[in-house]
């Protein structure tokens, strides 16, 4: 199915001032069928992003982020075990310096998954390197991975935890890592004939960057799901 997730991300504690970021992802998730066994998914991260002050004369900036592009290449038929491999993409769309890297990236892709009975789990991870860009401004060599894991109940009711860890790897040691842990509930209904799944969840950050944090983050969701006929 077609899914479009609108993520909104209230960050505490965040920058050298211990301020608010809040942060609106976009999250479009589109399958192409390319032939009768093989699929391409689409997934773009588009964050429009309200950033608290960085410096001591600096003012809050408001704009888009920087774009992630993912595609991933599946099998049309999978049993309990899903999985995909690709690109995925650093576009820098940010409106303002604060708000993005100001650089070109690329790195591979990958995700799997399990659907057994109640239990979904797995995870996603992406490695990005910059290779264009701004030369006044860092190079990009980021990891992120998602672990993931559901336990659906009826009415459509399930818990969950999906924590974002990140690693900068040109970052010093303290610098380096986001280790969040926490978790999140939820619920599939509908509005009208419109299929939706609602969630909000809490995470804290185990481990933090020193320079800019944040500490803790409450995570809600509005996604909208379109199913293919």
């Amino acid at each position: 199915m077609i899914s479009v997730p609108f993520q909104f991300n209230t960050n505490f504690g965040y920058g050298a001032y211990d301020k608010t970021q809040e942060v609106i992802n976009i999250q479009p998730v589109i399958p192409i069928n390319l032939s009768p066994d093989w699929n391409l998914i689409t997934r773009t991260i588009v964050p429009v992003i309200s950033q608290p002050q960085l410096t001591p004369d600096g003012e809050r900036t408001f704009g888009l982020g920087d774009t992630t592009a993912s595609a991933f290449l599946s099998p049309a038929h999978s049993g309990k075990f899903i999985w995909g491999v690709g690109p995925a993409f650093l576009l820098p769309t940010a409106t303002d310096q604060d708000l993005g890297t100001g650089k070109w990236g690329a790195g591979p892709t990958a995700v799997g998954l399990i659907m057994d009975g109640p239990w979904v789990y797995g995870a996603l991870i992406n490695n990005i390197w910059s290779f264009a860009g701004d030369p006044g401004r860092k190079d990009v060599n980021q990891m992120t991975l998602q672990p993931f894991v559901n336990y659906n109940f009826k009415d459509g009711w399930y818990l969950s935890s999906s924590p974002l860890v990140t690693a900068d790897w040109n970052a010093d040691n303290d610098d380096r890592w986001t280790l969040p842990v926490g978790g999140a509930f939820g619920r599939v209904f509908r509005i009208g004939k419109q299929p939706v799944n609602a969630q909000i969840g809490a995470y804290y950050n185990v481990i933090a960057p020193d320079d800019i944090g944040p500490q803790w983050q409450v995570r809600a969701q509005l996604q909208f799901l379109f199913p293919k006929k």
